[in-house]
């Protein structure tokens, strides 16, 4: 978290001071992060990792994937760390493009990212608290509020507190919703059934980033930033409609447990 905040400030600052360096725009900033990625390989070089344990055959058993997909706690973990990503990540890719349509220059563009990001991992270090405190579901159903909000600001104008607030809002509506995500997804499989249902969880959420950050550029500039809002908030609704769905679920099997 701490490094996804220092990234958060150096990342747009490195990118302004360096996309000029060369005629072609932005080769320089590629060949800073070509600098930054050597000294990353070079930290992790120096770093030693304890011996794995070994695993024991009782990991390998457990409920079919299957199973385990068609539980309601997966369906909702799955789709909502899923589509969450998925739009954050599309309203994202769109913002600078958005912003250079709208004729701001590129060092706007770099301070409405950078407060995104800080958006994205500052509630990292109380979400956790936030969510033994008051359950996963609330805490992911005010992440789909800042979401509409997000959506709400960008839809109210194009000056730059415009992009900067909506950006601010749709990182802190992913940290909840994402976080809330990884939480209670961890009620839905047994510690033998983790990796097959972890390794689900995670192909599902870097398909919808991929198409996204794929789609990203062609929606903006084709349909339009405020359809592309718009369109953003029938995923985020369907993912609002997914947390009810399971809070009424779950207040079904206490009701029935009670009984017996």
């Amino acid at each position: 978290m701490a490094g996804g905040l220092l990234g958060a400030v150096l990342g747009p600052y490195l990118a302004t001071r360096t996309r000029e360096l060369s005629s072609a725009p932005f080769v320089g900033a590629y060949l800073a992060l070509a600098v930054v990625a050597v000294v990353a390989m070079g930290v992790l070089a120096t770093m030693r990792f304890t011996t794995p344990v070994a695993r024991s055959h009782a990991l390998d058993s457990g409920r079919p994937l299957g199973q385990i997909m068609r539980t309601p706690a997966f369906i909702v973990a799955a789709g909502s760390g899923a589509l969450s990503y998925g739009v954050m990540n599309l309203l994202m890719a769109a913002t600078p493009l958005a912003m250079q349509q709208c004729g701001m220059p590129f060092s706007d563009a770099a301070f409405v990212l950078q407060w995104h990001v800080i958006g994205m991992f500052a509630p990292g270090f109380f979400t956790g608290h936030l969510i033994k405190r008051f359950g996963a579901l609330p805490i992911m159903g005010v992440g789909v509020l800042l979401f509409l909000v997000c959506i709400a600001v960008s839809l109210s104008g194009v000056d730059l507190h415009h992009f900067a607030l909506a950006l601010f809002t749709l990182g802190v509506g992913w940290n909840f919703l994402f976080t809330g995500s990884t939480a209670l997804s961890l009620l839905a499989y047994r510690t033998e059934e983790r990796d097959r249902a972890q390794g689900a969880i995670n192909f599902f959420m870097f398909a919808v980033m991929a198409v996204s950050s794929l789609t990203s550029g062609a929606l903006v500039t084709t349909q339009g930033w405020a359809l592309l809002n718009v369109g953003s908030g029938a995923p985020i609704l369907l993912v609002g409609a997914g947390l009810a769905w399971l809070a009424t679920q779950s207040r079904r099997s206490a009701r029935s447990g009670a009984r017996r």
